[in-house]
């Protein structure tokens, strides 16, 4: 297991994943959603993602060396869809997460798209703590098949 403790990360670039990463970005996700499985009962989405499609259509963003965090989003028409998030379990607590947010909110405002919106897993209760932390509020509950999600947006100024 890398050791991530020893590296300041509040320095570190957030950049475009290149094809060299997928194996990284596949690790970093499956080792942040893989204590899920058990809880809600199925494979979260994002592990089955089809991470070289997402890094070759350029959604996917990495941060460490190696890489210990993750955002995949998509620009759409009226807003930015945060598709993923994902710190790798030993590189929690030192602000991986709070800094992607901070990249997603920025890519966003740059793009000219005036919300970020996102899901997350009803089961997946930190989350419900964490995303009104940064400003995004709930708009529905919805079950879609197997996931029952809450769905989030933040509005940018």
């Amino acid at each position: 297991m890398t050791d991530f403790t020893t590296r300041p990360t509040a320095t570190e670039e957030i950049r475009p994943a290149a094809a060299e990463d997928i194996p990284a970005v596949r690790a970093v996700t499956d080792a942040a959603y893989r204590p899920y499985i058990e809880r809600i009962g199925v494979v979260p989405q994002p592990m089955e993602a089809d991470h070289a499609a997402n890094v070759a259509t350029g959604r996917v963003f990495v941060t460490g060396e190696p890489v210990d965090g993750l955002v995949v989003v998509e620009a759409l028409e009226d807003h930015l869809f945060l598709d993923s998030i994902a710190v790798h379990p030993d590189a929690r607590g030192r602000g991986v997460g709070r800094r992607l947010l901070a990249f997603v909110e920025a890519r966003a405002r740059a793009l000219g798209l005036p919300e970020i919106r996102l899901y997350t897993n009803a089961m997946m209760w930190e989350n419900q703590k964490i995303y009104p932390r940064y400003g995004y509020e709930v708009v529905e509950r919805r079950v879609d098949g197997p996931y029952d999600r809450f769905h989030y947006r933040k509005r940018l100024e």
